[in-house]
């Protein structure tokens, strides 16, 4: 990782930790690129430095953080060059069965790989730099450009990704100019926000400035004591600023969001009156919290123990940098908790949005191997529920409840302030930088309408703003801002393994099962158009007070009459003596419709259907006896496990052997640990399909 050194002029210092400034203006600036540092630029020049060119159109694709919270994901295109502004994910809802995390579609990026130059990082939230890993796998971003904590947490979710070598971190501090491609010149300017080390960027662009805010708010007493560089914005103002792309998250509520320092009398008190342990939950990424609460310990002579993987990996980072200051005796490892007094210890854990693997989930439902809530036990969520994780918040509250503890929680209790500004700050940031044009983002729907009619209010006409969604493109030139044509969007959604894309046929086969249970059907045909057993059934998770025989007849029925009724129109005559000409796919596809029909009169529910048809491969070849011994090894195995599935509308797959009997019944003659043979071998076609609703 290489570091970009703030530059430095006889007649001013740029302090990245202390946040001073002298009172003169800065006469020289370092603009820096992948090969370093180009010569200092004057301020007077900056204007300048990308040639002003109307010819064509700025291009701004959000593919994330519109109409919704987290995975945010900018595009900026001009002429063949692509610029990206973070990459972050979101959690999954209560209907994503099996998700761990969700990404924006890449499909656009993938398509237009060619033209990435490199990528700007605003600051280290997981739905700003979460998704970078998994994108690095689809797509090579030459260079990275972003704060020393998140380039810091990034480098080891690359690391641990194997995807280290795809690309090249290089720290900005505040003031710094870096150039992507010969078309985007960024000036990273410091912010204040719920995380250190946090920007909002000056993006020079042939068609004039764009700021682009970041996650935001005015914070005039910040924990690290790093204020909102407010001249800056001030300056840009003053020179004209084309565009503002502004956080949207607190558009709904008035005022100015209180300084992160506001909770610290709150939890001061809250330590003064814990008799017994105290258990402090909060996003591991807050880090001035962090500091705030190891700040409290020390005050009054506690130690402090870390759960969560996501906590102490920030902790170490943070104190690297100089963000979290404690002591080293401070910190205790969690095997020595039991050997420290209740009222001498804290206990700092992830777990304050209910994830279900976290720490105080765990903790909550007595699962944890090494902390047991006790009598007297304080529990404290400084965090406020993101929207969508409330019912599991409460119900861990509740769980820790019922077992002794007193939890502290909510907006009354004063523990938990955002980190995105309200309505005057938004008004304060407008005002600052006096747009032509502009564009709210990161929120829901109605959130970016309200931010709209804020900007309104301060003089920004109507028609020079736009309420946009993910995959819109805006076409921004000198004196106009307009959608252009729509990109691919939408979502993609990671597994528990996080190795693999649920789509959306997988996402709703399992909301399906999870909603109408599956009902399995194995059904052996021969070549005369008569069953030559009955159909084997499976029913899971389907409420019916059906027995299986019964339902098992009633489907024997229905396919018999097909059969009956339709084996002519499939089966053309023999030429010649030779093989019947069956049309299995055709015969399937009316045999399992007919399944589903009946299935939707007895059982009043449309279940996931899986269904199996097997016929002879040549005539006469096959008897009774070997076909029941098929199905009876094709019943014996899960068959959504060994099934084809094809979603609606229903396409019929043949295969030529029995492939899915195979290793799940033996012939008999299976000794010494061999391989087991399959049950039929080439004697069989096999066809297999699943059927959801449309």
């Amino acid at each position: 990782m290489t570091d970009i050194n703030t530059s430095k002029s006889e007649s001013r210092t740029v302090s990245s930790r202390s946040g001073e400034r002298s009172s003169e203006r800065t006469s020289e600036r370092k603009v820096v690129t992948r090969s370093g540092a180009k010569p200092v630029v004057k301020v007077n020049e900056v204007q300048t430095i990308v040639a002003r060119d109307n010819s064509d159109a700025l291009k701004i694709i959000p593919l994330g953080g519109l109409h919704e919270i987290g995975k945010n994901t900018c595009v900026f295109e001009y002429g063949d060059e692509i610029m990206l502004l973070d990459a972050g994910l979101a959690f999954p809802t209560d209907g994503m069965h099996g998700v761990n995390i969700v990404l924006p579609d890449m499909t656009y990026l993938r398509e237009n790989q060619h033209k990435i130059q490199g990528m700007i990082i605003t600051h280290g939230h997981e739905d700003h730099i979460g998704g970078i890993p998994f994108h690095l796998k689809q797509i090579n971003i030459p260079v990275m450009y972003g704060p020393r904590l998140a380039l810091a947490l990034l480098e080891g979710k690359l690391q641990e990704a194997g995807v280290a070598d795809r690309t090249e971190l290089r720290r900005v501090g505040p003031r710094d100019f870096i150039r992507i491609g010969t078309h985007f010149l960024v000036e990273f300017i410091r912010n204040t926000h719920s995380m250190a080390d946090s920007f909002t960027v000056a993006i020079h662009t042939p068609v004039g400035i764009v700021i682009h805010t970041g996650d935001f708010k005015f914070d005039h007493t910040p924990v690290d004591g790093e204020t909102f560089d407010i001249q800056r914005l001030a300056e840009y103002g003053e020179k004209g600023v084309q565009c503002l792309i502004s956080d949207s998250t607190n558009s709904e509520l008035s005022g100015f969001t209180p300084s992160e320092r506001a909770v610290f009398p709150n939890l001061e008190k809250v330590y003064m009156q814990a008799e017994g342990r105290l258990i402090i939950t909060t996003f591991a990424s807050s880090v001035h919290r962090v500091n705030m609460i190891l700040e409290l310990a020390e005050k009054y002579g506690k130690s402090v123990a870390v759960l969560g993987r996501s906590m102490l990996n920030v902790i170490a980072h943070a104190r690297n940098l100089g963000y979290i200051k404690c002591k080293d005796e401070t910190m205790v490892p969690i095997a020595s908790v039991n050997r420290i007094p209740d009222n001498k210890l804290v206990i700092l854990t992830t777990g304050s949005q209910g994830e279900p693997m976290s720490a105080l989930t765990r903790i909550s439902n007595q699962e944890h191997r090494q902390i047991k809530i006790r009598q007297g036990d304080t529990v404290v969520f400084s965090a406020n529920p993101i929207p969508g994780n409330t019912i599991s918040v409460v119900n861990t509250i509740d769980r820790l409840m019922m077992q002794g503890a007193k939890v502290v929680y909510g907006r009354e209790a004063g523990i938990h302030v955002s980190g995105h500004g309200c309505q005057e700050d938004q008004k304060l940031m407008l005002a600052l930088t006096k747009p032509k044009f502009f564009l709210p983002v990161h929120g829901e729907h109605r959130m970016l309408v309200k931010h709209s009619q804020t900007a309104q209010s301060m003089g920004i006409p109507a028609e020079s703003m736009v309420i946009i969604d993910n995959g819109d493109t805006i076409e921004l030139r000198e004196n106009s801002i307009t959608k252009g044509a729509k990109v691919p969007s939408g979502i993609e959604l990671m597994d528990t393994s996080r190795s693999g894309v649920v789509d959306d046929r997988v996402l709703k086969e399992r909301q399906h099962l999870a909603g109408d249970g599956v009902v399995t059907v194995a059904a052996t045909v021969g070549w005369d158009g008569k069953l030559m057993t009955r159909p084997e059934v499976h029913i899971r998770g389907v409420v019916t007070t059906m027995t299986t025989e019964s339902l098992q007849v009633k489907l024997q029925g229905g396919i018999e009459n097909i059969l009956r009724d339709r084996w002519a129109e499939y089966a053309r005559p023999v030429k010649d003596g030779g093989q019947a000409d069956v049309d299995w796919a055709g015969l399937q596809y009316q045999i399992e419709r007919e399944v589903q029909r009946v299935l939707r009169r007895e059982v009043q529910s449309s279940p996931l259907v899986v269904f199996l048809l097997q016929s002879p491969d040549t005539p006469g070849i096959m008897g009774g006896n070997a076909v029941k011994a098929a199905a009876a090894g094709i019943s014996s195995a899960p068959v959504v496990k060994n099934a084809v599935v094809k979603s609606a509308p229903v396409t019929a797959v043949a295969a030529n052997t029995v492939e899915a009997t195979n290793g799940v019944a033996s012939n008999g003659n299976n000794a010494g640990g061999a391989a087991p043979e399959p049950i039929v071998k080439r004697a069989t076609r096999q066809r297999v399909t699943t059927r959801t609703r449309s």
